[in-house]
């Protein structure tokens, strides 16, 4: 076609390449045509007529400065744009070329009823959807009535919401045009859209129809009620059906249309019948096939018959999922299951190989345990580390609890002893001279070791052993975490009750500035950042290159254009050993997770956050911490009889040196995770080359005997397993469904138990309603912000500074969004938790363990968090907050415990001083 003679040109002359010429919807709509499918026949009026009426009216600089004009975000300023543009629209005159070669094709299409419709250069592509920007005309009559609407059509372009849409697009407004979609209505019985690939779960092996009485225009926009069907793309059987009480349709006008109420009969009538709905999911998958790829589509039905009014990729579709599971059923009577501990690191379902591998794993490190420092002899099934639904959960059977519980007082003695067998065995001491140094050495064991040289069977025993000592190290240091709460709750308790006076600081800030890991890694950014400062095109590279361009630059050591070699070298050193020292720092235990080492680029947008001049200094804010610290320390001591002020010493010195080690124990949870994901992804490139999986990453998918079986040579050899990488993908689905789950705390649900142990659980209700959503006070002060939910670190990039950070849980890796948080808000964590820590060092309020921050709250919302309230209020949604915590059956019981902890933490400090 000649794109400068052609003005108007029939469905049927229009292929997929003529984008240009007739815009998106009206290469569809031709590709359809020429396929033989049902398309109500119809014209386009094509971009070399807009081009035409534009350059003969002089308006292409008027409505490029116009559109160029509004910032982004100036909503008012683009309707002013759009008004002037409008208004040239308006006054111009349509060539008679135009306006001749539009009424004729209206005459041969026989002067019926017609819609009239947009069809942009720019809409209806696979990576965005331009749907909706410009306007449509239904039910116009006569051929004035056309050759108008095309021009209202051509104005529609420049609309506010169109400029503002391509601006955050990125399409610069002199490089759009548009085509005129004039197509002839059907009078339709039903309408709707179908998906060929359901648009909530992602999964491409269902259609998805929506349906309702009269033209589809509403259905489209969404302002009428429709019936929505699921319905398998393979069997044809229906999975899901809602029957909705359809109020109104949308019917003929004299010209235009009109909203009418729907007859009562009809109302709760279905709409489609199950012949029907077959005959439309069957055009479904003959459209999807033709394009070869998932399509929206617009249908009408009359007269028995289904026609199609517009087929568009579907963008944006999501991964498939599964459906998210509605029961939680036990493997196992007479005991409890219960998500706490270790499985706190675990927020997510956990992978199949990771499954199998830390359920033997947990279990034997808690039974060694037992036997060392309880002396309870436990029998086979008394503890286990099942999965439901994929989550990890401990089960403690009955008698298993009744020999745990007879253990105790061995246990507190080992945990707070002196001297002899069991000096060290728990506790700061048990950390530092034993389970520390036994995991480090481990861990060096196969870190000198080069997966690609070891033999796939010592590969795995490599894994399995580094699981071991990950599992034996986290039992250790779950020995340190009471001693830390102790410490802290004692001396709390202490100062509020003996020590402190009206306009006293809180007994937090006795506790703030040491060091610990997550705050030298934070430092070590920061520092990273100020020294690339000073190399101002080293910074600027920083701050403007893609993340992953960097860190293939930094991994390789290859400068980015424009960056002095040495300087660059020099600098990527630095970040290097930034990522030998703190790289294991885990987001989640679940081995299939990269750790910082493996995925950098989240350390890297830290980095240029503090290039972009934001954040503080954490050495100033440290020192001034410190400063603030000793001085109230000062104070509080001068002013104490010697009795009270050695009880104060002896008590903060405890919680000082107690608190720190927490963090650094937990810090180095993940000192193995970098080796272990190297040699399974090791075998995971052989199973590749061997083609047992599609991936590197499927070794993670697979069952532990499935991966035994391959390395013990079926597989390795060549002839893989029948039906793995489908089976993989199934996994994969069912995984995503899970995940959009929440796993109950405590199985079997027993409200009365979960109310009674809720103060000791690390989430609070996950039933809460209403607007407020109450957890822990884990940091004060008080903050209004945008909400931004975070999954894990493939999301960190989207955190934008001063935005509230909700989520699941966060390990020390997730301490550098900290600099960037307003706020911090988690379903799982108490006071002291590493969430709360970490704030309070930052000074931002903190909520935890609110059991259903991450379900309850979206990205953007406006949130209230108040770190001493402990509440989160949701402030555009309605609802009553429940009753004030500090007076709730919740509240009084952290109280009590709080109490408890310190009447004991009180006894150990006597006995370590004496």
């Amino acid at each position: 076609m000649d794109d400068h003679a052609i003005l108007t040109t029939g469905f049927d002359r229009v292929v997929a390449a003529d984008v240009a010429l007739v815009g998106g919807k009206a290469a569809n709509l031709g590709e359809l045509t020429r396929a033989g499918l049902p398309v109500p026949p119809g014209f386009v009026v094509t971009t070399a007529a807009y081009d035409a009426f534009v350059a003969a009216n002089d308006l292409a600089r008027a409505v490029v400065d116009a559109a160029g004009e509004p910032d982004a975000d100036d909503t008012a300023a683009f309707e002013r744009s759009a008004a002037r543009i409008g208004g040239l629209f308006a006054g111009g005159d349509v060539p008679a070329p135009i306006a001749d070669a539009v009424r004729a094709a209206y005459r041969d299409l026989g002067g019926p009823p017609v819609a009239v419709r947009s069809s942009a250069t720019a809409e209806d592509l696979a990576g965005a959807s331009f749907a909706g920007q410009q306007d449509t005309f239904l039910n116009v009559r006569g051929e004035d009535a056309v050759l108008g609407a095309v021009v209202d059509c051509w104005a529609s372009l420049w609309t506010a919401r169109a400029m503002a849409y391509r601006r955050r697009q990125g399409i610069a407004p002199g490089g759009v045009s548009l085509a005129v979609v004039v197509q002839e209505m059907v009078d339709a019985e039903v309408s709707g859209v179908m998906f060929t690939a359901d648009p909530a779960t992602g999964r491409r092996d269902r259609v998805v129809v929506s349906a309702a009485w009269g033209l589809g225009e509403s259905v489209v926009g969404g302002v009428v009620s429709t019936d929505d069907h699921v319905v398998d793309k393979g069997s044809g059987q229906v999975v899901s059906r809602h029957v909705a009480d359809k109020a109104e349709m949308t019917v003929y006008a004299g010209t235009g249309t009109r909203q009418q109420p729907v007859p009562p009969g009809r109302r709760r009538a279905p709409v489609l019948g199950d012949g029907a709905l077959a005959e439309l999911v069957g055009l479904a998958r003959h459209i999807e096939e033709h394009y070869g790829a998932p399509q929206d589509i617009e249908w009408v039905w009359t007269a028995g018959r289904a026609s199609v009014v517009q087929s568009r990729p579907i963008t944006a579709l999501p991964e498939p999922s599964a459906d998210p599971p509605t029961s939680w059923p036990v493997p196992h009577r007479g005991g409890l299951y219960f998500r706490a501990s270790i499985v706190e690191q675990m927020p997510d379902p956990l992978t199949p190989l990771f499954a199998d591998l830390i359920g033997g794993s947990v279990v034997r490190s808690l039974t060694a345990l037992m036997a060392e420092v309880f002396g309870s002899d436990l029998r086979a099934g008394d503890i286990d580390f099942p999965t439901i639904n994929g989550y990890a959960y401990y089960f403690y059977r009955n008698r298993g609890m009744l020999r745990m519980v007879s253990g105790t007082p061995t246990a507190l003695r080992a945990l707070v002893a002196d001297s002899g067998e069991a000096a060290g065995a728990l506790g700061p001491v048990g950390w530092r001279e034993r389970a520390h140094p036994r995991y480090v050495r481990t861990v060096e064991s196969w870190t000198g070791e080069e997966p690609a040289a070891l033999a796939s069977e010592r590969l795995l025993r490599g894994v399995e052993e580094l699981l071991d000592a990950g599992t034996a190290y986290y039992t250790a240091v779950q020995s340190v975490i009471p001693l830390a709460a102790a410490s802290e709750l004692m001396f709390r308790a202490f100062y509020d009750r003996l020590v402190r006076r009206p306009g006293d600081p809180a007994g937090d800030t006795f506790l703030l500035g040491f060091d610990s890991q997550p705050i030298r890694a934070e430092k070590s950014l920061y520092d990273l950042a100020a020294a690339a400062g000073e190399e101002p095109r080293l910074a600027a590279a920083l701050t403007s290159a893609p993340a992953d361009v960097l860190v293939d630059g930094v991994l390789r050591d290859v400068a980015p254009d424009g960056v002095d070699k040495a300087a660059w070298t020099a600098w990527s050193a630095g970040f290097c050993a930034h990522l030998d020292r703190f790289g294991h720092t885990v987001y989640n235990l679940d081995f299939a997770d990269p750790v910082p080492a493996d995925a950098p680029g989240p350390l890297l947008d830290t980095v240029r956050f503090h290039l972009g001049g934001a954040g503080t200094d954490p050495h100033e804010r440290q020192r001034r911490t410190v400063e603030r610290r000793e001085a109230q320390t000062a104070v509080v001591r001068a002013r104490l009889d010697p009795a009270r002020r050695a009880v104060f010493d002896r008590l903060l010195r405890w919680a000082q040196e107690t608190g720190p080690v927490r963090e650094d124990a937990l810090a180095d949870m993940g000192l193995a995770w970098p080796p272990m994901r190297r040699m399974l992804r090791e075998l995971g490139r052989r199973l590749v080359a061997d083609g047992v999986v599609t991936a590197v990453d499927d070794v993670f998918w697979l069952r532990h005997d499935e991966l035994r079986g391959a390395i013990d040579g079926s597989a390795i050899d060549g002839s893989a397993p029948d039906g793995l990488p489908a089976a993989i993908d199934e996994r994969r689905m069912l995984w995503r469904g899970r995940k959009r789950a929440t796993a109950p705390q405590m199985l079997p649900r027993s409200e009365l138990a979960e109310r009674w142990l809720r103060g000791v659980l690390p989430a609070g209700d996950q039933n809460q309603t209403g607007a407020t959503i109450r957890g822990v006070a884990g940091g004060s002060g008080a903050v209004t912000a945008p909400a931004r939910v975070l999954t894990g670190p493939a999301d960190f990039a989207a955190m934008r500074p001063g935005e509230a950070l909700v989520a699941r849980i966060t390990t020390p890796a997730w301490t550098s969004l900290f600099t960037m948080a307003a706020a911090v808000v988690t379903d799982v964590g108490g006071p002291l938790s590493h969430s709360s820590i970490v704030a309070r060092e930052y000074g931002i309020p903190a909520v935890l363990g609110t059991g259903s921050a991450t379900a309850r709250i979206r990205t953007g919302q406006q949130v209230r968090v108040d770190g001493d309230a402990g509440t989160v209020t949701l402030l555009d949604d309605d609802g009553r907050a429940p009753a004030d915590e500090p007076g709730s059956p919740r509240g009084r019981r952290k109280v009590v415990l709080a109490a408890a902890a310190a009447a004991v933490g009180f006894a150990l400090v006597r006995r370590r001083r004496r």
